[in-house]
């Protein structure tokens, strides 16, 4: 399978601080790469490198073979470059069907009017809230809001969707709920990285696993293979490899 993302030399520094440093790896097209690494390891950093939230210090990244790195974020987007926030980012004042139909607006392919709202109600759908569509945003609970988010960033039918923790906080029975919702987008064959602690999510949802500790690659391979390396459970997983 060719590459659809690619990271070149990735390297983030913020003053003496190195975030990423010299971060290597490709996406295949259709493929789901878990990015695990222990908290501070440079996953959302380097997330944000991809989405052009942050500019890189050195090297390239791209999409499809196109440098994408150095382009401001709603070029990326545009591009075909989406994804979700570890903290949900609605817009308070809207519904939820508006929130979505921003995604459709201002996404890789971009939709107004009728043809927004329809996009909108049917990614709306996929994730289970068509029925809120009316919804205002304050009213949903904390799982629903994730689902608002995701049927927004899917609304621009993204070449590659950025999930940061998107499981995270929910309790056992959303989370099976979430990564039920994630393997159907997998099962679409959607491009996905996913930045993810838990490891039941890891296991049953990814391909292939980029491991990072202190801003850098440790391992890469398979999910089964990366979780079985003594340096990944030495720096991630601790003593417990059930954890």
């Amino acid at each position: 399978m060719s590459a659809v993302l690619s990271l070149s030399g990735a390297t983030k520094r913020f003053g003496g601080l190195v975030a990423v440093n010299q971060l290597e790896f490709e996406v295949a097209e259709h493929e789901v790469l878990g990015l695990i690494g222990p908290n501070g390891s440079g996953k959302s950093t380097t997330l944000n490198l991809i989405s052009g939230a942050l500019p890189l210090t050195a090297g390239t990244i791209s999409l499809r073979g196109s440098r994408i790195s150095g382009l401001p974020p709603q070029d990326i987007a545009r591009r075909g470059v989406a994804r979700t926030f570890q903290l949900v980012k609605l817009l308070p004042s809207m519904s939820v069907l508006e929130n979505v139909m921003a995604g459709a607006v201002f996404g890789h392919r971009r939709r107004w009017g009728e043809e927004a709202e329809a996009q909108a109600m049917a990614m709306l759908e996929k994730v289970g809230l068509a029925r809120r569509a009316h919804a205002p945003v304050g009213e949903l609970t904390y799982i629903d809001t994730k689902r608002v988010e995701l049927a927004r960033t899917l609304a621009g039918e993204p070449k590659v969707l950025l999930l940061d923790e998107w499981l995270a906080g929910l309790n056992p029975t959303e989370l099976e709920q979430g990564i039920a919702l994630i393997a159907a987008l997998r099962d679409e064959g959607r491009t996905i990285i996913l930045v993810e602690h838990v490891m039941d999510a890891i296991r049953s949802l990814c391909d292939r696993c980029v491991v990072m500790s202190s801003g850098s690659k440790i391992a890469e391979g398979t999910t089964a293979d990366v979780l079985q390396d003594k340096a990944v459970i030495e720096a991630y997983l601790g003593a417990d490899e059930d954890a």
